[in-house]
This record gives structure tokens, sequence and C-alpha cells, in this order.
């Protein structure tokens, strides 16, 4: 099958030049089109002409969410608003929402590029797609859908929950690949087993977005739904939505769409760049995004580049899986930790189930208590519970440096979310939870 919605660059230097082209063009629209963008550039001295080569863009502003929320409610917009033919608004729970503003093209790419997740994910036009992820102003399910319409899978847009709905049409329309959150992939593949609906359904793959999946969860839904494969979407409201990057059946890190937004990994603090393979911020600049573009916007999510081309032969760039927040760092008696690394802890220990739960408490000896509820997994021996627990233990004070007690539960004794699921307790003063 031809893959239409592939970049036609061959070498790696083709697509440099391609980004060198499309950063002085974001730079020059941005300085003529927006007020906004106009002021920082000459704050920072730096001019549309001065972008010479890619390197150039160290001497380039940040952007950051707080811009978005002072220009609220049409931020970074550099076009007339006659050529803003819809928004979106981002789902954060504090304050006025980010509210991102679109022109024609930038959503004819935005499905083009959705497009290419589908494709890099196999599918094909005799594909049906069951669509469990929120509709509405959030870029999810429209995103999701368009970009199915567009390399002509068959969309069904169901929408997050309801249960007993998403089932039923696994079973009458024979859906072949499901989006949704993992945290719902596991409640779905959970719900099918006890329905006893493993074999009336024609599920083969789950494309995975809005929170990290682990490889422990990825194992336990493959498992009891024998699906072909499963990939991890990524995406956010300010860089168009979901669909900017997709892991390919190599699972060897996410590909990100190079051609359409450059990437930096930078050190949270200093801003500089981290070498490949350690934990950075990512921070973005779009390269064809007319209504609000992004100049080295600061994301606050951390992954790490891998170095490496990805062995399935395309050019296109890898970065790992979202590791955390850098706002959603928790400080645990001097140590720095990222939600992402108690997953990589848990999910290759033998007999522990994906679904855990993090609790901090500060008690009467002042003292901070780290608590870890962990399932363990189906058909386990109880009795044996002590020496799971000793294992997490050890592995978590090995490989984060903390000690921390283990709480070794029941299998499916943890709520199961059909959104994200609630995994961290920050119960001391002070602190909030997510």
């Amino acid at each position: 099958m031809a893959k239409t919605f592939m970049p036609s660059f061959k070498t790696s230097e083709e697509l440099w030049q391609h980004q060198l082209k499309g950063l002085q063009w974001t730079v020059s629209h941005a300085y003529e089109g927006s007020s906004f963008y106009r002021n920082r550039l000459d704050q920072a001295g730096v001019r549309p002409e001065d972008i010479q080569s890619l390197d150039d863009i160290s001497e380039l502003p940040f952007t950051t969410a707080d811009d978005l929320r002072v220009g609220y409610p049409f931020p970074l917009l550099a076009v007339p608003l006659s050529e803003v033919v819809r928004i979106h608004a981002s789902s954060g729970t504090t304050g006025k929402r980010k509210i991102l503003t679109y022109t024609q093209k930038d959503i004819d790419d935005w499905t083009h590029f959705f497009a290419r997740c589908y494709e890099m994910a196999g599918l094909t036009p005799e594909d049906r797609v069951q669509i469990a992820v929120g509709y509405g102003v959030w870029t999810a399910g429209v995103g999701f859908q368009l970009g199915c319409e567009k390399m002509g899978a068959m969309a069904l847009p169901v929408g997050p929950g309801n249960i007993d709905m998403q089932c039923q049409f696994l079973v009458d329309l024979q859906t072949t690949v499901m989006s949704c959150t993992a945290s719902m992939g596991l409640l779905m593949a959970e719900e099918v087993n006890r329905r006893n609906l493993k074999d009336k359904i024609a599920l083969k793959k789950m494309i995975f977005g809005s929170e990290r999946s682990s490889d422990a969860m990825r194992a336990r839904i493959k498992e009891l739904l024998d699906l072909d494969d499963m990939y991890d979407i990524t995406g956010m409201t300010e860089l168009y939505g979901p669909g900017t990057g997709l892991d390919c059946s190599r699972h060897e890190g996410i590909h990100y769409w190079a051609d359409y937004y450059i990437m930096e990994c930078l050190d949270p603090d200093s801003l500089e760049p981290v070498p490949a393979g350690e934990v950075g911020e990512m921070v973005i600049t779009t390269l064809c995004k007319e209504a609000a573009p992004l100049i080295r916007y600061r994301t606050r999510d951390l992954t790490r580049m891998v170095e490496h081309p990805c062995s399935c032969g395309s050019i296109l760039p890898l970065h790992d899986r979202i590791l955390g927040r850098s706002d959603d760092m928790i400080i645990f008696r001097a140590v720095n930790i990222y939600p992402g690394q108690i997953d990589e802890v848990l999910s290759p220990i033998a007999d522990a189930s994906c679904e855990y739960q993090v609790h901090l408490d500060r008690k009467e000896d002042g003292k901070d208590y780290m608590t870890i509820r962990l399932e363990c997994c189906e058909g386990y021996d109880p009795s044996r519970a002590p020496e799971l627990a000793a294992t997490v233990q050890s592995e978590i004070k090995k490989k984060i440096m903390v000690s921390c007690d283990v709480d070794i539960l029941d299998y499916c004794s943890l709520p199961r979310s059909e959104r994200k699921s609630k995994r961290f307790f920050d119960n001391r003063p002070g602190s909030r939870n997510y």
C-alpha cells in the first residue's frame, strides 16, 4: 500500500532544509502578523532576516502557557480574525482556558498528519475506528475523526464512557480499531473479558492518547483482547491537537512530524539542550501554522530524544514516551520524582499489575512517607504478597533512590477510569493532587 501521507524526503538533509524554510517563514509570519510576537522578537533583538540556519533558533525568545492566558481570548493570533474558521480550547482546570485559533490551512494540515498517524499504525480504508475520546470544544474527538475520514476508514464517533454502548458497537459494528485513553483501554479489555465477548469482536488495534501507557498496561490489554498491536499518539491543543506523533510497529520511540514542527529537548532550569537519552522539556516551534504559530513554546512535557534512527527505515526522528510534566514533579525527601518514573520501575516487575496508586503523607514526626498501593496480577497467590512488596521496595530504592511502603491489593480492587486514571495522591500540606 502506498504511503499517501508520509513526507517525500529521502534524506535527513532534505528534511533539515525544509525545516529551515519553515522556520524562516514562521518567524517572518509571526513578526508581521502578531503584535505579541513582534514585541517579543524586538525585545530579544531578533528580526526575521537574522534566521539563516537552524542553529539560529537558539536566539529566539520562548513562549509559555502564561502568554496564551494573557492574550485571551485569541492569543498569538497572527492572521485577521476573518481568516479564522475554528477555535479549540484546552481542558485546563485552573483559570481561563487556553483558546487556540485555526485557519482552514491549519485544519487541513492537522487532518493530513493525523491521517499519517493511522497510516503509520497500518490502518487501511477497510478498518472501522471506534473513537472513544472527548468531543466538543476539545481537540481530541474531532481530530481522531477527521484523520480517520481523510485516510478513508470508517469513523464510529462514540465518545468516551457509556461502556454498554461501547461493547455493543464492538460486537454489532465489528470495530477493528479503538481510539481511547490507556485507562479506558484497560477498562474495555476487562469488560470484554467479563462479558465473554472476546470471540464476538474483531478488534485488532488500539491507539492511546491523552495519558502515558505503561508497558505493563499494554501487556495486560493485549493479553485480554489478543490484539495485534497498540500505539501511543501524542499532541496538545497548542500544537493543533492530538496526532502530532506516533510510535510505529517497532515501538522504538515516538515518530514526531518534524516536517510540521521543530522539537528541542531542553533542561527545564537552564534552558540549554540536553544530550540525547537524557530527560528534558519538550520545546516546540511550528513550521507552517498560520493562525497561532508557536515559537519555542515550552510545553512542560518531559521526554528524551532518541538518537538512533528507527529500524522501520523512516527518517522522521524519535522521542521517548512522555515521562510527565515539569510542573508535576514531586519533591520527596529532597529527591525529584516524575510520575512516569514510577511506571518505568513497576512495569517490568513480574506479578505486578499495571494499576497502582502513590500516596504521599507527612506524619506527626514531620517526615514525609510514600505508600504505593499496587494490584497484583489476576490469579496471584496472596500468600506471596510480602515477596512482591519487597521486590517493589527494592526496585524503587535502587532506581529512584527513595524508600516506600508497599500495600499489595487484590486484582481489580483499584478504581478504573474511562478517561485518565488518577495515580498520585499528595496529601502533604500545601501540595496538590493530579
